[in-house]
C-alpha cells in the first residue's frame, strides 16, 4: 500500500534564499529532529542537483539504519526530488516544492512512501510509523519557521497571479 504525507508553511525570506538553504544535504541535519541521531555521511555534491547521491545514519527506536537517496528531479528555486536507494522504506520519493506567495515563500513536502512486510508493514504504519512521520515533519517545520521567521518577505517580489 502507498501512503502520502503532504506538509505545507509559509516563511518570510527570498525565495532564492529559502531554497538556497535546502540545497545544501549538510543543511538536513539541522532540520531533523535530534532523537533520531541523524547525520550525514556523504554527498556527492556540495549542492543537490540532478544525480546526487547522499548517503545517512540515523536511528528508528534505538535501531540504526543507512539511507542513501539520489536526487532525480531538479529545477533551480522550485523543486527538487530525493528518492531513496537504500533505507528502511519499500518506496520513498520526496518532493521539496518552493514557490513565492504574498507574504513569503510556500515550501511543500509531498512523500509517498511505501512499508516493506505487506500487512505487517500496514499494522506498522497504523500503529506508529505515521505519527512518527508526522512528529519529524512537525520538528522541520518549527526549525524552520524560526530559521527563516528574521527574514522578511523582501519588497519588489513579484508574486505569481
Amino acid at each position: 500500500m502507498m501512503y502520502r504525507l503532504h506538509h505545507r508553511q509559509v516563511v518570510g525570506g527570498d525565495l532564492a534564499d529559502v531554497f538556497g538553504f535546502f540545497r545544501s544535504p549538510f543543511n538536513l541535519e539541522a532540520i531533523t529532529p535530534p532523537w533520531l541521531g541523524f547525520r550525514v555521511l556523504h554527498a556527492s555534491d556540495l549542492e543537490v542537483r540532478e544525480g546526487t547521491r547522499i548517503a545517512y545514519r540515523l536511528r528508528l527506536y534505538g535501531l540504526p539504519f543507512r539511507w542513501e537517496s539520489r536526487i532525480t528531479e531538479y529545477s533551480e528555486n522550485a523543486m527538487f526530488a530525493d528518492e531513496q536507494l537504500v533505507g528502511p522504506y519499500r518506496h520513498w520519493c520526496h518532493r521539496h516544492l518552493f514557490r513565492l506567495v504574498p507574504g513569503g515563500v510556500a515550501i511543500e513536502d509531498v512523500v509517498e512512501y511505501q512499508l516493506p512486510f505487506g500487512p505487517l508493514g500496514r499494522f506498522a504504519h497504523a500503529a506508529f510509523v505515521r505519527r512518527q512521520l508526522g512528529r519529524i515533519f512537525d520538528y522541520r517545520a518549527r526549525v524552520i519557521r524560526v530559521r527563516f521567521s528574521l527574514q522578511p518577505a523582501r519588497e519588489g517580489q513579484k508574486v505569481p497571479a
